[in-house]
C-alpha cells in the first residue's frame, strides 16, 4: 500500500543469498566476531523474517532486530539466506553462521542441539484451512483432511506428539519451501489444511482472506535466536542486549511495525466507500481532475487509487511509514519534491506524477488498460519486483505486457520455488494483484455513485450531460460529479 521509488538508494549491507563463509570446525567467539567486523546471521527470505521492500531495501522483523544487535556490537550485518528451516539448522551446526534468526520456535529437539536466546515473542501453532473447503475442527479431525507442513519445522514435532494419542493422524512433509507457500496452497484449494505460527497467519490473512484459523495445536511457544552449543558468550551478549533499554525499544519497534496493526488494518469496506464518496471526495475532486488531466489518466481511476491508499484521509499513516492521501514514502516524497506529505495539494499531484512515471517505465507499445494496471502494480510493489515478475513471466512463456498473464505470475514472487532465482527475491506478489483488483472495483463503485448522484441532482438532460462532461477546476459535490470513468468494468 505504498508509493516507492525504483532506485535502490542507500548502501546495501552485504546481504548475500547464496554465499557461505568457510566456517571451519567450531563456532566463533564473541571477540572473534568483533575482530572480524561482521556478524553472520542465517535466515530465510519471508515476510516474518527478512525480505527486500519495494525500494529494494532489506527489511523484515528478524532483519531489523539482527541489524540493531549488530550495530550494538559495532559490526556489519551479513544475512546468509537458506531455502528452509532444515537448511538453516544444518548451517548453524556446521558453523556457517553465528546466529540463526528465522522465526525459530524453541522445542525439546532443538534445545538438545542448540542454545537459544531469551524469547523474542511467543506464538501459537495454528491449524489453518480454507473457508468453504474441507476443514478440521480438532486434532482428531486432522485425519480426515489433506494436511502438509514444512519439513523439520516445529509443527512436525508437535504433530508427532499428537500422533501418539491420535494414531490415525497423518501428514505430508514438504522440503525446501516455506510456510507461506503452504498457506497459499490452502488458499488456492490444492491443500485442505496446514499448520503455521500465529504471526505468519496474521500477516498472510490480510492478503489471503479465505484462510480460516480452526484451532491452536497447543499452548503458545517461545520464538528466539538459535546459536551453536559452544556460543555461550554470544548467547549472553544477545540476552544482555535484548534486556537492555536499546534492545527492548528495538523489539517494541519491530512489533509495532510488522504486527500491531494487522487486526484492524482493512481497506475493504464498500459501505464506507459509498459514505466517503459523499463526505470526502468533494474536497479533493478538483485536485484529482487536474493531476489526472496533466498525465492523461482517468480522474475516477486516480480517485479510486487514492481511496485504496488512504480512504481519502490526508493524515493517513501506515505502520511502514507511508503518509498522506497518496501514501507516499519519505524517500519518494523527497524524490518528487514534496515538502509536506500531509498536504493534499502537494501529495495528489506528486502521487499521480509518480504513477505516470511507473507507467512510462513500461513500453509505450503495451495497450491500455494493461499498461495502466502494470503501473498501478508497480506503484504498490515497486518497479524492482515488477522487473522480476516480468522476467519470470518470460521464463514461464507468459506475456510480460499482459495484465491477465501478470496477475497469474505476480503471486509466484512469494513462492520460494520461483523467487529464489530472482534478483530481488521474495515479494508479497499477491498484494499488487489484489491492489489493482480493488482499485478497479472502487473505480466502478465511484463512477456509478457519481452517475447516480448527478442524475438525482439534475432532472434536465442538459444538466446531466454537463455533469458527465469535461473535468472542471470547481469544487464541491457538483464538481465531484464531473469525474469520468473510461476504463472497462472489472472482470
Amino acid at each position: 500500500m505504498k508509493a516507492i521509488a525504483f532506485a535502490l538508494g542507500t548502501t546495501m549491507l552485504l546481504l548475500l543469498t547464496a554465499c557461505e563463509w568457510g566456517g571451519g570446525g567450531r563456532a566463533r567467539t564473541l571477540e572473534e566476531i568483533k575482530q572480524s567486523g561482521e556478524l553472520r546471521v542465517l535466515s530465510r527470505n519471508a515476510p516474518t523474517t527478512y525480505f527486500f521492500d519495494g525500494d529494494g531495501e532489506p527489511t523484515g522483523p528478524e532483519y531489523d532486530l539482527a541489524k540493531a544487535f549488530a550495530d550494538s556490537l559495532g559490526v556489519r550485518l551479513r544475512i546468509i539466506v537458506k531455502d528452509s528451516v532444515a537448511d538453516i539448522l544444518r548451517g548453524l551446526e556446521r558453523h556457517k553462521g553465528d546466529i540463526a534468526a528465522a522465526g525459530l520456535t524453541e522445542t525439546p529437539n532443538r534445545q538438545a542441539r542448540f542454545l537459544f536466546s531469551n524469547a523474542i515473542e511467543t506464538v501459537s501453532e495454528q491449524v489453518v484451512c480454507r473457508r468453504e473447503g474441507k476443514v478440521a475442527t480438532s486434532a482428531a479431525g486432522l485425519a480426515e483432511v489433506s494436511l502438509a507442513v514444512v519439513t523439520a519445522s516445529s509443527y512436525e514435532e508437535t504433530l508427532e506428539q499428537l500422533q501418539q494419542t491420535n494414531p490415525a493422524l497423518s501428514w505430508t512433509s514438504r522440503d525446501g519451501i516455506g510456510t507461506e507457500t503452504l498457506l497459499q496452497d490452502v488458499w488456492q484449494g490444492s491443500l485442505d489444511c496446514t499448520v503455521a505460527d500465529s504471526n505468519i497467519v496474521a500477516i498472510n490473512r490480510r492478503f489471503l482472506p479465505e484462510l480460516l484459523v480452526m484451532f491452536d495445536l497447543g499452548p503458545a511457544k517461545p520464538h528466539g535466536w538459535a546459536l551453536a552449543k559452544a556460543s555461550t558468550d554470544l548467547q549472553q551478549a544477545v540476552n544482555d542486549w535484548m534486556a537492555s533499554e536499546t534492545g527492548v525499544k528495538a523489539r517494541r519497534r519491530v512489533h509495532a511495525r510488522y504486527f500491531n496493526f494487522i487486526d484492524t488494518f482493512d481497506f475493504v469496506d464498500t459501505l464506507a466507500l459509498v459514505e466517503r464518496i459523499d463526505e470526502r471526495l468533494s474536497k479533493y475532486d478538483a485536485l484529482f481532475q487536474q493531476a489526472a488531466m496533466q498525465h492523461a489518466f482517468d480522474p475516477v481511476l486516480v480517485a479510486a487509487q487514492s481511496y485504496q491508499e488512504s480512504h481519502w484521509d490526508p493524515k493517513a499513516k501506515s505502520p511502514t511509514g507511508t503518509r498522506g492521501i497518496m501514501m507516499l514514502t519519505k524517500r519518494t516524497a523527497t524524490y518528487l519534491g514534496v515538502a509536506d506529505r500531509l498536504d493534499p495539494e502537494q501529495a495528489i499531484p506528486a502521487g499521480v506524477a509518480y504513477l505516470a512515471e511507473m507507467r512510462d517505465s513500461f513500453s509505450a507499445d503495451i495497450p491500455e488498460p494493461d499498461r495502466t494496471y502494470l503501473a498501478l502494480a508497480a506503484y504498490n510493489v515497486g518497479r524492482a519486483h515488477m522487473h522480476d515478475a516480468q522476467a519470470l513471466a518470460r521464463k514461464l512463456n507468459k506475456d510480460p505486457h499482459s495484465w491477465a498473464d501478470m496477475r497469474e505470475v505476480l503471486p509466484l514472487l512469494a513462492d520460494r520455488r520461483h523467487y529464489k532465482g530472482l534478483k530481488y527475491g521474495y515479494a508479497r506478489g499477491w498484494e499488487p494483484v489484489r491492489y489493482v483488483q480493488r482499485i478497479r472495483n472502487y473505480n466502478d463503485i465511484i463512477a456509478e455513485r457519481l452517475k447516480s448522484r448527478a442524475q438525482t441532482a439534475c432532472s434536465q438532460p442538459a444538466c446531466a450531460s454537463t455533469s458527465a462532461g469535461k473535468p472542471s477546476p470547481g469544487t464541491g459535490h457538483q464538481a465531484a460529479g464531473k469525474l469520468r470513468n473510461t476504463l472497462p468494468p472489472v472482470s
